[in-house]
């Protein structure tokens, strides 16, 4: 009974190795949502729908800060900490939370899509150099983000 317990848990706790959440959940076509209890009601915030489990997670944190205060158990603590906007916790609507919740999820998962299409781009960009250089030169890729360094070291 206990490895049958064991074994549904280790299942519930990620898909495919990703890192559970508080607050948070997959839905069946790839988006992650997130959601909260409102304190002392049967009720739920709505946070929003995100592409990636972090900005779902990031909305919960923010949302459960606003209820629950400097108490509150956080999924990335040292994260909200210093966001310093979150000075006033504690009498804010429901409407206001989920708001400031899903400013916050936005925010993170517009971060997280635009890094990962520039990890896209660079990729792309560098195999596309790689084709055009000839075969054998010994000639080596040029790291186009970075400053060009000086010929002569001597001349700083």
């Amino acid at each position: 009974m206990e490895a049958e317990q064991a074994a549904l848990g280790a299942k519930k706790r990620g898909v495919e190795g990703e890192r559970r959440y508080k607050g948070i959940r997959m839905r069946k076509w790839g988006k992650w949502v997130a959601e909260i209890r409102e304190p002392n009601k049967r009720s739920r915030i709505w946070l929003g729908s995100y592409s990636t489990p972090v900005a779902a997670a990031r909305a919960y944190d923010t949302a459960v800060f606003y209820l629950r205060g400097p108490s509150a158990r956080l999924n990335f603590p040292d994260l909200l900490a210093g966001e310093g906007c979150l000075a006033a916790a504690g009498d804010l609507s429901s409407a206001s939370i989920r708001k400031k919740a899903i400013e916050v999820g936005a925010r993170v998962d517009a971060l997280h899509s635009d890094h990962h299409h520039q990890h896209q781009h660079q990729h792309h960009a560098s195999a596309k150099a790689s084709e055009l250089m000839p075969r054998g030169t010994g000639a080596s890729v040029v790291d186009l983000n970075k400053m060009p360094e000086p010929e002569n070291p001597e001349c700083n």
